[in-house]
């Protein structure tokens, strides 16, 4: 079983640990007295995170762990469980500071380097430390979770309506695929059929957000080993592509773009604009694949075996790229008929998930001609919803994104969402232990991760 996320929903009278696999789900209630619960860290490694962020926000034991520090407590967060229902303050006191102990690699010659949380580039905050013998790498600790945004707590009693703001804006590389998860929850929830011709519409809005994404990726992988000429046609053509997801919806990260209808659009200036990118794509594939500096830079740097890849439960392109076809599209018989074809390579390096992510631009470009529609699209609003618990799937441009949503009386009681970077930043240090600290930043951008997504 391929290991998916765990989480806490906190009812009446028990807790519920709720771990979902790609075949199956399993419960676990726990009563409210001294609750605790049996880690599964040692088959899934990937849980660990889970599991940790459960003992933070609910103040549940975690037992038989091979780590039970703190994950989103930071070293002055007071001994809290803010996600239990009768947490209800606004404001919180500091404690003492405790320091962190970071998992690090001691003996002759062996030394730490910390990089974060703050950054010089323009980017969310997150801790790397390293520790290092010379300038190779020989361990790395990822810590994240600094703004600790408090999104679950925050969805608790509104609607599924009055959520959706907060929601689209997780993660803003990923807001489209945000917003069709929480819209497949929507239809759940009030038993409504998603239309197909609204299905088109929504996903030519995400392939048009994967198509941003990776060609910016692709732009900043090659100028991580010297390559700026790559960095500037890349954003061009990315830039060009986020013009035109705004003049279909309005905005350039598409927020507000996935709702009860589809927007008028000018149906010839996207197919020349599709024309263009696939001819601007394949003559940068041809010029960059023949560039041996460039390779010798990509080729075997921050490489993830598929055995490791599959063990750590990762997704998205850097699942892919190391011959393990997960892709939630592949499922989806919308996709299917519009051409898509699983996109893999193997030897799970840079220079594999950048060829990948060119392969999967070149799909996309296909996709979205073929979601093209001239008529207007819609579904009726719904004036109801069920109550229960709903789940949905989206394929982000990073990954596959996860969404629980649990409704009482109509309203949120408990929201729950894993971004795929949750997963993939767990096993980011495995790409690490052949490289040298230069390559950090490479190996890094190649796995393209949320820090927002990654920190609710």
């Amino acid at each position: 079983m391929r290991f998916i996320a765990r989480f806490c929903v906190e009812h009446h009278d028990h807790f519920e640990i709720i771990t979902v696999f790609d075949t199956q789900i399993d419960r676990l209630n726990l009563t409210k007295d001294h609750p605790s619960f049996d880690s599964i860290s040692s088959h899934y490694p990937a849980a660990i995170w889970f599991e940790r962020k459960i003992k933070d926000d609910f103040g549940i034991a975690i037992q038989n762990s091979f780590d039970n520090r703190a994950l989103v407590h930071h070293e002055r967060f007071p001994n809290l469980a803010p996600m239990r229902k009768d947490f209800k303050e606004k404001k919180i006191e500091f404690c003492d500071f405790v320091p962190y102990k970071y998992e690090a690699v001691h003996g002759d010659g062996a030394f730490q380097i910390a990089v974060g949380p703050i950054h010089a580039g323009i980017i969310e905050p997150g801790h790397f430390q390293f520790s290092q013998a010379g300038e190779h790498m020989l361990h790395l600790e990822v810590r994240h979770f600094y703004k600790y945004r408090a999104i679950e707590k925050m969805l608790e009693g509104k609607s599924l309506f009055e959520a959706k703001a907060i929601i689209e804006r997780i993660s803003g590389n990923e807001s489209i695929a945000y917003q069709i998860a929480w819209f497949k929850i929507l239809m759940q929830a009030s038993g409504m059929e998603y239309p197909l011709k609204l299905r088109k519409y929504h996903a030519l809005l995400l392939e048009l957000e994967r198509l941003i994404h990776h060609l910016s990726d692709i732009g900043f992988i090659g100028n991580d080993a010297g390559f700026g000429a790559g960095l500037a046609i890349c954003s061009k053509l990315s830039e060009d592509t986020r013009r035109i997801l705004q003049a279909i919806c309005g905005h350039r990260f598409g927020f507000d773009a996935i709702g009860m209808e589809s927007k008028v659009y000018d149906y010839e200036k996207l197919r020349k604009f599709l024309i263009g990118l696939d001819r601007d794509v394949l003559w940068l594939e041809d010029w960059i694949v023949d560039i041996p500096s460039l390779w010798d830079r990509f080729d075997t740097t921050g490489i993830l075996i598929a055995s490791k890849a599959l063990k750590y439960s990762t997704v998205g392109v850097l699942a892919r790229a190391s011959g393990i076809a997960i892709d939630r599209r592949d499922k989806d018989a919308l996709y299917k008929d519009a051409g898509f074809i699983m996109q893999t390579q193997i030897r799970g390096d840079v220079g594999a998930r950048f060829l990948l992510r060119i392969k999967e631009v070149r799909q996309s470009i296909g996709i979205i001609r073929n979601f093209m529609e001239r008529h207007l699209a819609r579904v009726n609003k719904p004036s109801s919803f069920h109550d229960g618990e709903f789940m949905s799937f989206t394929e982000s441009s990073i990954g596959e994104l996860f969404m629980c949503v649990k409704l009482k009386e109509g309203k949120i009681d408990r929201f729950f969402s894993r971004d795929p970077s949750f997963i993939n930043w767990q096993a980011l240090y495995l790409l690490m232990s052949n490289d040298i600290i230069a390559d950090f930043p490479l190996i890094n951008k190649s796995c393209d991760l949320s820090y927002a997504g990654n920190d609710l």
